[in-house]
């Protein structure tokens, strides 16, 4: 393609962009309603197949590798992102999760949403604020269920924690429930900073949930839904109890105006469940799945179709995770990507997004549209041509990667890559860069429907020494390695700081490479497994008479941020100094030891 056609692409989307928010996306004419069993938005019924988006406004998987606390701040380009996404799915609902809550115990550094009895985080809250902004302007209807039954983020636990209380007391305790109040009364009347609309007046809002996955006693959430109800007269109210069944005190409570289930059971069981809630329902409330996991590709199809035929409002997939600002995505073990990579192989992405995107236009009664080519990406600086990475196109499938000589005016396309292969990590080595050469650099997205406009360029680079790096997905870089050698399965991810692709064995098990020119420095990312940090493994390093000697390296050790998922130590080994002529690099297993990813500097 040439660059006049992809200008000419830019532009046209640009104006299509303009004209779609001057002419009714940036804006919902009417709230949600309840119409018997229908959901309505004004005289027209609203169903949806969508996906769960739990870190639009909270990201609970930041995991940097140096990083040892998780949580952060969602921005204005990974809110917009994510429900760009849904929109482009042909999502008209995503449901999010919780607000959080201050655990005992927790890091200053780690922003949370309530901090205690009535004391709100002002600047987590503007992620709220954005986004319903961004929401209204890509004609995304949101769920916000109101407190976790889950410590994730905390809940029960640590609200009855501010008040030296035991966390099952949340549920009947007069002092708790009015602590829980305060937050339900500081969220529905919250002012947006962006647009300066109550959030009770904002139509963005589908409904309220009363919360995620509740084990609690009815009389709690019989209080609850009057309570939302008192305060906000315009959205609905939604149970958000832990059932795959639904309540008929749920169903006879005039307060409630929303039934939802969650299914993570065998197909048989969860199609024979969702019918169940269906006829229970019928002429009586709207029902809608919250959650679906687990399923299989036929039966994902058959389970949509069986929504979509028996009435059932909607249905939402658990769960997606957008871009992240600091290039690639989130990571949450196998949660999905927009609009699907190869990576994601083993979870069926990219079938799985091409059934959704399909059943979510056919509920509406729509053929699926084609979607325009992607915005520019952004390019982030780069200090190095072997670290270059960009914040991601919302729809982006690859990405061309042009390269010109300092002063030079020829853009070389030098490679296609995805962002969805590296977890946290930079997304691009330019292997081919000159050392000492001035280059700048610039990105085009590419989905379907052609590419982007190229993203503004770097400022001049000047490369340095080359830097090979395996991220260790097999052993096709090895020279050398020992029998027992392993990688390891993705089982594990969420111990590992969602690394992908790392290799273990037993203690002195072994594996080597060779450099093309003198090796002048390594640094090696790996894992601790056990409990505590087990023996260190060795680096060694020959020249071509094949006698290896061992190398001097420095050790930092990354505490792990502690969660339900038994995280593993992380570790960085540093080697510099090593002797001229020196090739060839062999890494032995200490204890317990996985590696994740190997960086070594060469002439």
């Amino acid at each position: 393609m040439t660059p006049l056609s992809r200008s000419h692409i830019f532009v046209t989307l640009t104006v299509l962009t303009v004209l779609s928010t001057a002419t009714g996306a940036a804006q919902f004419a009417h709230f949600v309603t309840a119409q018997r069993d229908k959901l309505m938005d004004g005289d027209q019924e609203l169903r949806f197949i969508s996906f769960n988006i739990p870190n639009i406004h909270y990201v609970e998987d930041n995991h940097e590798f140096t990083t040892g606390n998780p949580w952060r701040v969602a921005d204005e380009y990974e809110i917009r992102d994510a429900l760009t996404a849904i929109r482009q799915l042909g999502g008209k609902v995503t449901r999010i999760y919780v607000p959080s809550v201050r655990k005992e115990g927790d890091d200053a550094s780690i922003v949370r949403h309530v901090n205690g009895p009535g004391v709100f985080d002002e600047e987590a809250f503007k992620a709220y604020d954005k986004m319903l902004q961004i929401a209204n302007e890509v004609g995304v209807r949101v769920i916000i269920p109101l407190v976790d039954n889950w410590w994730w983020w905390g809940g029960p636990k640590e609200y009855a924690a501010f008040r030296g209380k035991r966390a099952e007391e949340f549920w009947t305790d007069s002092l708790l429930i009015s602590d829980f109040k305060q937050t339900i009364t500081f969220m529905i009347n919250r002012v947006n900073t962006y647009t300066g609309v109550r959030f009770k007046d904002d139509k963005a809002i589908l409904g309220w949930e009363t919360g995620n996955e509740l084990d609690c006693p009815f009389s709690w959430t019989r209080e609850i839904a009057a309570t939302i109800k008192s305060l906000d007269s315009n959205h609905l109210v939604i149970e958000g109890t832990r059932s795959n069944e639904v309540s008929d005190s749920a169903l006879a409570e005039p307060n409630i105006d929303v039934l939802t289930t969650h299914h993570y059971s065998p197909l048989s069981v969860s199609l024979d469940r969702i019918m169940k809630g269906r006829e229970k329902t019928r002429d009586l409330k709207p029902y809608f799945i919250g959650e679906l996991g687990f399923v299989p590709l036929a039966g994902m199809r058959q389970i949509l179709d069986t929504v979509i035929s028996s009435g059932v409002s909607g249905i939402m997939i658990w769960s997606m995770r957008g871009h992240n600002r600091d290039g690639g995505f989130y990571y949450h073990t196998n949660s999905y990507r927009w609009p699907g990579f190869p990576s994601g192989d083993s979870w069926l992405e990219i079938p799985i997004l091409q059934l959704f995107r399909e059943k979510a236009f056919q509920i509406s009664g729509l053929p699926p549209d084609s979607l325009p080519p992607p915005p520019p990406p952004r390019l982030l600086p780069i200090v190095s041509a072997a670290h270059i990475s960009w914040q991601g196109s919302t729809g982006a499938s690859s990405y061309l990667i042009e390269r010109k000589m300092d002063g030079d005016n020829f853009w070389e396309a030098i490679a296609r890559v995805t962002d969805a292969d590296a977890a946290y990590r930079p997304l691009y080595d330019d292997t081919s860069a000159v050392p000492g050469k001035s280059y700048q650099y610039r990105i085009l997205a590419r989905n379907a429907s052609g590419y982007s406009e190229p993203c503004d360029p770097s400022v001049p680079v000047i490369a340095g020494d080359h830097v090979f790096v395996d991220e260790l997905e097999n052993g096709s870089r090895f020279v050398e390695q020992s029998a027992n050698l392993l990688f390891v399965p993705p089982r594990d991810v969420a111990k590992a700081k969602e690394d992908r692709s790392r290799v273990t064995g037993l203690q002195g098990d072994f594996f080597g490479y060779r450099m093309d020119g003198d090796i002048d420095s390594v640094m090696i990312d790996g894992f601790f497994t056990g409990k505590e940090p087990g023996r260190d493994l060795q680096l060694l390093a020959s020249d071509s008479t094949g006698a290896y000697f061992s190398l001097s390296c420095s050790k930092e050790i990354f505490p792990p941020f502690k969660n339900e998922y038994g995280a593993y130590i992380a570790v960085r080994y540093i080697a510099h100094d090593i002797p001229h002529g020196d090739h060839y690099l062999r890494i032995i297993l200490g204890e317990e030891t996985q590696v994740a990813r190997i960086e070594v500097t060469h002439k």
